[in-house]
């Protein structure tokens, strides 16, 4: 695995975008806090850049570099998921600014996939994660679902054999309302 995390570190550093299977469904990153890349994937997709995006994060110390308050019960409801869980955070902070959603707040989840949390350790900032598919369209179930305008748009695809047991589904969303 360690070869595959390198070379997608390379192009996440390079501002490409990578292919790669999360702990939900295979998704399009990139640097979460380069600007440009994020405009790559709302081209690639062929979404509205108003829409937000999720930010893969590998845990709590990371999670507060990029929020400007962890309220307790955020950190309650990550310690005690026990499927994938996207927390939507009230203010976002050190992302690029393409990131947040209009009112300031950012969607994350810490991570649960090996590869995933491999990538984003040794990377050492937050990705996007946005779903494998055309703005629209259906979520992929696996990587044989992956439209090829989707595989061709990327810079790099993560090798299937790293998919390990993705749920196949998105994460539940719950929005935090007041730090």
């Amino acid at each position: 695995m360690t070869a595959v995390v390198q070379q997608a570190v390379r192009t996440l550093r390079a501002g490409g975008l990578i292919l790669y299977p999360t702990d939900t469904v295979w998704g399009i990153g990139c640097d979460a806090t380069n600007a440009v890349a994020v405009m790559k994937i709302f081209a690639l997709k062929r979404r509205a850049d108003s829409r937000s995006l999720i930010v893969l994060m590998s845990g709590i110390a990371m999670l507060r570099r990029h929020v400007a308050q962890l309220p307790d019960v955020a950190v309650c409801l990550i310690e005690t998921a026990t499927t994938p869980l996207t927390i939507i955070y009230p203010q976002a902070q050190n992302l690029a600014e393409n990131i947040p959603a209009a009112d300031g707040s950012v969607a994350v989840r810490l991570v649960r996939h090996p590869f995933c949390e491999q990538l984003i350790q040794t990377f050492g900032k937050p990705i996007v994660s946005t779903s494998a598919n055309l703005s629209g369209q259906p979520s992929p179930a696996g990587f044989a679902d992956i439209a090829e305008e989707i595989r061709r748009g990327c810079d790099l695809t993560v090798p299937p054999s790293h998919e390990g047991a993705p749920t196949c589904r998105p994460s539940s969303i719950i929005k935090i309302i007041r730090p």
